[in-house]
């Protein structure tokens, strides 16, 4: 089965390179790697939330917003999906702050629907816990983003 890895022996150190990736000297550049930096995933799951915001919202599902900011909400994290990334660390900062509120509102929600009753294969349900799911996986990620930039400024 191929991976895509080959292993060069240099000086008796063993690096692994991409054999698929590009020569260095084609002119396209290269993205760096920072150390405990989560932001595309937090990026996919901002996306996945906003998909299903309007997803929901267009059949629908009961949420815990209205139809106008079900849409302001979706924009908000398409938005800020695409301003992330590993060199302006304020936008974790509201990445956080994000995840918290989405966490909190369809977490919420969510339990609010199960506890009066709403089924398990009832829509308004399985949305707004998808959505506080991602919520949450988000809020994992981007706090662990924002604990690696503390600790490398500590570490360095």
């Amino acid at each position: 089965m191929a991976t895509g890895k080959i292993i060069l022996r240099n000086y008796g150190v063993a690096q692994w390179y991409n054999c698929f990736m590009p020569p260095e000297d084609d002119g396209i550049p290269y993205r760096k790697s920072a150390p405990h930096y989560y932001g595309d995933t937090v990026r996919m799951l901002f996306v996945s939330a906003a998909v299903l915001l309007i997803v929901a919202a267009t059949t629908g599902a009961r949420l815990p917003l209205s139809a106008a900011d079900a849409i302001a909400v979706a924009v908000v994290l398409a938005v800020a999906a695409g301003i992330t990334n590993p060199e302006q660390r304020w936008i974790h900062w509201t990445n956080e702050v994000i995840a918290i509120l989405g966490t909190l509102v369809f977490a919420g929600s969510a339990i609010g629907n199960w506890r009066a009753g709403v089924g398990i294969t009832d829509p308004s349900y399985l949305f707004t816990e998808i959505i506080s799911l991602l919520s949450l996986a988000s809020l994992y990620f981007t706090t662990k983003t924002i604990r690696g930039f503390l600790l490398r400024a500590h570490l360095s």
